[in-house]
């Protein structure tokens, strides 16, 4: 008996529905696991998650302390992952990121070369003050967030999936750093600001850290869970005001007649791949929150995170005193 269209569509629909309530439910037993460890950082959480579960890459930009190296290591227990930490210095090279060739000896005299993987053939990497790598070193890792895979002495080496890179960097001590250049800032979906906790949080962090025992983290998704909810964020539907306002904040966020007055304080602004970074991260946010269909509350509430890495003020508008915090809440107004 053939099955109608209406039925098949029908059929497709209450698959989605029940994909997505078992995997909002991974995700939110994930997001709680790693707050039973890192106290006072709910948003930095939520946004690290988002970041995950669309698949994408995320800078952490907090002063030294706020547990931005304990979030990656909880977030690589509690999602399954496979997570190595690399310690950028000045002095370290793409080879130590990557891998290297070596020159083999068999038994019987022939000689051939031998790939060891570096670091990077990770799950979960985190790349601690990544900005204090040379700039050769830094590049090494645009090849491997964009494509998925590293070539080395011209033979291609894919990495392992999921593959996500965590960034950190410190805002305050610049000196012998280097900045990120725009190509690969953006690379990174979300730049991700950790602040101070508060009080309460931060009595919770005393007595939890200094004790006799001290709270571990637990496993609450899989690799493979992981994959399947980042394909489900792909598939969930996103309406037309939803798109509408991606694309009207993006737009409006560079120089030029769509910005209206706030396009004569900036100077360079997102490209597509901002509003891509948008259209998943709105449909990550919608699950981690148990709907099944992003709302442009989401898109108000992750552009700033989006888009601030992705664009620059002029030198006027910086000698006034404007930041570019001031320039998105501006431009959220109106398009909310």
């Amino acid at each position: 008996m053939a099955v109608s269209t209406g039925e098949g569509l029908e059929k497709l629909e209450d698959m989605i529905v029940r994909a997505a309530e078992t995997t909002a439910a991974h995700a939110r037993a994930a997001r709680a696991a790693i707050g039973s460890v890192i106290f006072g950082q709910e948003q930095v959480v939520e946004q690290a998650l988002i970041t995950i579960l669309s698949g994408g890459h995320a800078l952490l930009v907090g002063v030294p302390g706020l547990a931005k190296t304990k979030l990656v290591e909880t977030m690589g227990t509690v999602l399954g992952l496979d997570a190595r930490r690399i310690q950028f210095t000045p002095d370290l090279m793409p080879s130590d990121i990557l891998g290297t060739e070596v020159l083999e000896e068999a038994p019987g005299g022939k000689r051939s070369f031998r790939f060891l993987a570096g670091p990077v053939f990770a799950q979960l990497l985190m790349a601690d003050e990544i900005n204090r790598a040379s700039p050769r070193t830094q590049s090494a890792l645009l090849q491997a967030m964009q494509e998925q895979h590293v070539t080395v002495a011209g033979v291609r080496h894919d990495l392992p999936k999921p593959f996500h890179v965590l960034a950190t960097q410190n805002p305050l001590e610049q000196e012998g750093t280097y900045p990120l250049p725009e190509a690969q800032l953006d690379r990174f979906l979300m730049e991700i600001d950790v602040d101070y906790p508060d009080i309460e949080a931060e009595r919770k962090i005393l007595f939890d850290t200094t004790g006799a025992e001290e709270t571990r983290a637990k496993a609450a998704m899989t690799a493979e869970d992981l994959m399947a909810a980042q394909r489900l964020v792909r598939r969930l539907p996103v309406g037309e005001s939803v798109v509408e306002a991606i694309l009207g904040l993006v737009r409006s966020a560079r120089p030029g007649p769509d910005a209206g007055d706030t396009g004569k304080l900036i100077a360079w602004g997102p490209g597509p791949r901002a509003s891509q970074a948008l259209m998943l991260a709105v449909r990550a946010r919608a699950l981690l929150d148990g709907r099944y269909a992003p709302s442009v509350d989401d898109v108000l509430a992750l552009a700033e995170p989006i888009l601030k890495h992705r664009m620059a003020l002029t030198f006027s508008a910086r000698a006034d005193g404007i930041t570019i915090a001031q320039v998105i809440g501006d431009i959220k107004t109106r398009v909310g």
